[in-house]
């Protein structure tokens, strides 16, 4: 999946206006103009699109974060220069708050069939041996099960 899908997708869901996704970038006090926001949020098809670096969907989903658990004491967390997908899948599951149950509960949304030992696999270090990759179709299913469960609330 590509950040672009990625924040496009977590607008969708999240029913944010322009002015919302601006503000919770603002909480990692990254200054993004509606111009630049409209253009990371055009379709993959529009010439016009302009690519989502990994450091600014990881500002935006450290400020998703903060706007839905609250601010730390301490220093901002710090934007990844390079962003995967379990990392990505790491930090929604920390801004929505979720436990193993719920993820299983979201993937059962869209008939995606995902064990604790296979989503415990996701969250490990790298040098772990039981460690795995979050791939595309996973990620893509959890954002879609995301959005179902939300919306339909």
């Amino acid at each position: 999946m590509n950040n672009n899908d990625i924040l496009r997708r977590l607008r969708y869901t999240l029913n944010y206006t322009d002015q919302k996704m601006i503000s919770i970038f603002a909480l990692t006090e990254k200054v993004v103009e509606k111009e630049q926001l409209n253009a990371w949020l055009k379709k993959d098809d529009d010439e016009a699109q302009e690519k989502l670096r990994d450091i600014d969907l990881s500002g935006f989903l450290n400020g998703l974060i903060i706007e839905k658990r609250g601010k730390k004491e301490g220093p901002l967390p710090k934007a990844e220069k390079t962003l995967i997908n379990n990392t990505i899948l790491r930090k929604l599951k920390i801004a929505f708050n979720l436990k193993d149950d719920d993820m299983i509960d979201i993937f059962t949304l869209v008939d995606f069939e995902v064990g604790k030992h296979e989503l415990s696999a996701l969250f490990r270090k790298p040098t772990q041996s039981q460690y795995r990759i979050c791939k595309d179709q996973f990620l893509r299913n959890f954002l879609h099960g995301l959005q179902l469960k939300i919306r339909k609330n």
